[in-house]
């Protein structure tokens, strides 16, 4: 009887510290995610104000230059694609669908910005001086959001693939999580031809 009293004992002595582990372990791991989940959120956040500031910027620039129309109409458009993009940070070609229509927004806002050129008096105008400033700085801001959301997906996914952590993740359905990538052909300069 006392034998059996002994081992009972240990039994649940492992439980204990088996349960406690477990416990930690998921709850780290729900920490985790959920900083993912906020530094997605805060990315999301910075590309929504670029998207809130391009209806303003294509007002200003179409009262000057209204017969470039097809540009125009192509940042909206592009704008509207850009919005219209659900993505699931978890799912790596979800975020590359996302990350396409963001850069269809870039290109079609970098040729707003060469059609501004041809336009001195609009340059000049302070609206779209401070429009362009604060499309400067949402860029800047975006670039520092994409890197915390890559590093906090870094940080989910090492724990997540540690032992024996990977075992109580794919228990629990945890997922490793998909970073921003550069675009094709990102790492070749520019050519810049005068």
């Amino acid at each position: 009887m006392k034998k059996g009293l002994i081992i009972t004992g240990i039994i649940v002595i492992i439980a204990i510290i088996l349960y406690s582990s477990i416990k930690g372990t998921y709850n780290t791991m729900v920490g985790k995610d959920e900083s993912v989940t906020a530094a997605w959120a805060q990315v999301q956040n910075v590309y929504q104000r670029r998207a809130d500031l391009i209806p303003n910027l294509v007002n200003t620039v179409k009262g000057y230059a209204a017969h470039e129309k097809e540009t125009l109409e192509g940042v909206v458009e592009a704008r509207a694609k850009a919005t219209s993009v659900n993505v699931n940070p978890s799912d790596p070609q979800s975020l590359q669908q996302f990350q396409q229509s963001q850069d269809q927004l870039g290109s079609a806002l970098s040729r707003l910005m060469v059609v501004v050129e041809k336009y001195p008096d609009l340059k000049a105008n302070q609206n779209f001086l401070d429009l362009q400033a604060q499309l400067e700085g949402t860029e800047n801001r975006i670039t520092v959001e994409r890197q915390k959301f890559n590093e906090a997906a870094q940080d989910f996914n090492t724990y997540i693939r540690s032992f024996p952590r990977n075992i109580y993740a794919n228990i629990f359905n945890f997922e490793r999580k998909a970073y921003f990538q550069a675009r094709a052909g990102a790492e070749h300069a520019p050519e810049v031809q005068f």
